[in-house]
């Protein structure tokens, strides 16, 4: 799954960024918060109430962690396109 979600998220960073000029590292940080709380609220329908049954705080250990990588990669690039303007 971590291949998979990195794959992902850096190619539409990379196509989201491609069309912002200015205020990268906002967008970046901007993209990366909503992008992760789509996913955790999504994830919440299947995981606490439906077949997977998992309390938020198993759910945070096992799957959350792992969604941690949604935020760095757009901030990441977000910083590295501020830093070269």
């Amino acid at each position: 799954m971590p291949v998979s979600l990195v794959a992902c998220v850096t190619a539409f960073a990379v196509l989201y960024f491609q069309r912002i000029e200015s205020r990268t590292l906002r967008e970046g940080i901007l993209l990366g918060v909503i992008w992760f709380a789509v996913n955790l609220a999504v994830d919440q329908l299947m995981f606490s109430w439906g077949p997977m049954k998992m309390s938020f705080a198993d759910y945070m250990a096992d799957i959350g962690l792992t969604y941690l990588l949604i935020p760095i990669i757009p901030i990441g690039i977000g910083y590295a396109l501020a830093k070269r303007a």
